[in-house]
């Protein structure tokens, strides 16, 4: 889950994601002969296709067909399996359910083999190719070296230019992150959100600059609209995040919230990537206490984020997320 830093991945920009108590659990055995087999246990479905040639397909099946032919791309000895999965993570709703399953696959195949783990980002990189090639949609790395390498009781800020890494404190000194969902779907691939990446790219090359978050904040608002929009909502997201890492240090979470404010306002004016049953959701959560809620992950629907002081009572449906260690084997 991210707390704060959105869409901002993909453009060189800085998140502050957290791994969440909730994910997909992924059991692989060994088969004889040379193929695979995936079970999604909770849709009660199977997909069966030849180890040395995947193939394509859509859907939750290429999930399995691209992280197998990407293992074996990076030199892992995937061997003959059958691997079932299941989860608690709620699907299209910004909580990075395609990560989760990515990551799951990926442990559960590379333990089977008895293969040597690779270095976390690296495998992060692995599992976004999935995500990118085999899956259809554009995502950045954030879900997934939040997945990977997320810590019990810290956030993870993410320098996306660099790859630089900082586990920060996530002390939530008795207030509660919760989560509520909208109602309204959210997908990578058929949502606005590859539109979205399309656009901040076109914005990068008209300005001269790798990555969008390295733009002059001037020449960035010259641009023509909705580039400059664009350009704003990232550039602003950055300066977002170190402020909600200095009040986190500072134990204010007021001030978090504020920024929580902020950064759906952005995300709703500048980035475009609301929808209404997201705004409904965000006002519900508002006029039960929250002191800050924005939509989550790659928007146009999906789940909202919001964070209750202590004398606050969340609504009813809202999901409590705590921060959690990432993925791990664990059997």
């Amino acid at each position: 889950m991210n707390l704060i830093g959105e869409h901002t991945d993909y453009n060189g920009g800085l998140a502050l994601p957290f791994a969440i108590d909730r994910g997909v659990t992924a059991t692989a055995e060994r088969l004889e002969g040379d193929r695979v087999e995936v079970i999604a246990e909770d849709v009660g479905e199977m997909d069966a296709f030849p180890l040395a040639d995947p193939g394509g397909a859509e859907g939750w099946r290429a999930f399995g067909r691209g992280v197998v032919a990407e293992l074996r791309a990076a030199g892992v000895e995937v061997a003959p399996a059958r691997v079932s999965f299941s989860g608690d993570v709620p699907q299209g709703s910004g909580m990075s359910s395609s990560a989760a399953l990515e990551a799951a696959l990926c442990l559960a195949l590379i333990g089977l083999s008895g293969a040597e783990e690779p270095d976390r980002v690296e495998l992060a990189r692995l599992c976004s190719r999935v995500e990118n090639e085999w899956v259809g949609a554009e995502t950045g790395l954030l879900d997934q070296l939040a997945s990977l390498l997320g810590e019990e009781g810290h956030a993870l800020r993410i320098d996306f230019a660099t790859l630089a890494l900082e586990r920060v404190p996530l002390d939530l000194h008795g207030w509660q992150l919760v989560t509520a969902d909208s109602g309204a779907a959210h997908s990578h691939a058929d949502s606005g959100y590859n539109e979205r990446r399309a656009e901040c790219r076109q914005a990068a090359e008209a300005l001269g600059v790798e990555h969008l978050s390295a733009a002059e904040p001037e020449a960035a608002e010259r641009l023509p609209e909705p580039l400059s929009r664009r350009a704003r909502h990232v550039l602003s997201e950055n300066a977002r995040v170190d402020a909600t890492v200095a009040a986190l240090r500072a134990g204010d979470l007021q001030a978090v919230g504020r920024q929580l404010d902020a950064s759906h306002a952005s995300l709703r004016d500048d980035y475009d990537s609301s929808v209404p049953e997201v705004e409904t959701t965000v006002d519900r959560l508002k006029a039960a206490g929250a002191a800050g809620a924005r939509m989550m992950g790659g928007g146009f629907g999906g789940a909202v984020l919001a964070l209750f002081p202590p004398d606050a009572e969340p609504p009813s449906d809202a999901l409590l997320v705590r921060p959690a260690a990432g993925a791990r084997v664990v059997g």
